[in-house]
């Protein structure tokens, strides 16, 4: 069955160009104007990918794509006309899968959507055949079979130390687990008090993720609890 792609913008000759491109590609096209009707087409309709326009009517695009992400995982690229990092570091930190600003080639445009089509297809299995051995969360994506770990679609470089901290939190998405539990489960040995053992390992992770050490988006500390991956 070929692929459904919901296309949002409320500039409507924007998102009648890019379902014309795509509709070229034998996709299906949903096409919606506004955030709230975009919000219907989510919630009663079955998608394989979503482009959104962040500047939308009713419910932005930001917003369009955290619900997407409570209850879907296929892909989301984000079309504004925003150029500023901190919008591209928004969209990818709420779980957007790629990025493009306006004005924009329809052709680039088509070819990511087949990138991420072909990613999704090839990690999950699409939504009904998710491997047990492969976690996506937010463009991390951790393949348990071949230990192999990436960070939107840059190698990332474990220790099997490492690699086993960071699949069990993404196991676990959600749920705060403590560095005893960490421990015991990743180093099979009984945790001591004053132990700072896992503290260095998740220091080190969030260096190899690049992430900011006030703030970081995806180990999370829970102070005087744990940690987790939300």
């Amino acid at each position: 069955m070929n692929a459904t792609i919901l296309i949002v913008d409320d500039e409507k000759e924007i998102a009648d160009l890019i379902g014309l491109y795509l509709q070229g590609e034998d996709y299906q096209i949903i096409k919606c104007y506004d955030g709230p009707s975009a919000l219907e087409a989510i919630r009663t309709r079955t998608l394989d990918l979503a482009i959104l326009d962040v500047m939308l009517p009713g419910i932005d695009g930001f917003t369009l794509c955290q619900e997407i992400r409570r209850s879907y995982h296929f892909p989301v690229i984000m079309l504004t006309a925003k150029v500023g990092d901190m919008d591209k570091i928004t969209g990818l930190t709420i779980g957007a899968d790629d990025y493009i600003t306006k004005p924009f080639n329809p052709l680039e445009l088509a070819a990511r959507v087949k990138a991420q089509l072909r990613r999704y297809t090839q990690y999950n299995g699409g939504e009904r055949g998710a491997s047990p051995d492969i976690i996506e969360v937010n463009g991390l994506v951790i393949n348990r079979a071949t230990h192999e770990c990436s960070l939107y679609d840059e190698p990332l470089i474990l220790t099997p130390i490492e690699f086993n901290i960071l699949w069990l939190l993404c196991e676990r998405r959600g749920q705060v687990i403590s560095a005893e539990e960490l421990f015991e489960t990743v180093w099979g040995e009984k945790y001591l008090d004053r132990n700072n053992t896992v503290m260095v390992h998740i220091r080190r992770l969030r260096e190899k993720m690049h992430e900011p050490s006030r703030e970081p988006r995806f180990i999370k500390t829970v102070w005087g609890v744990g940690y987790k991956i939300d």
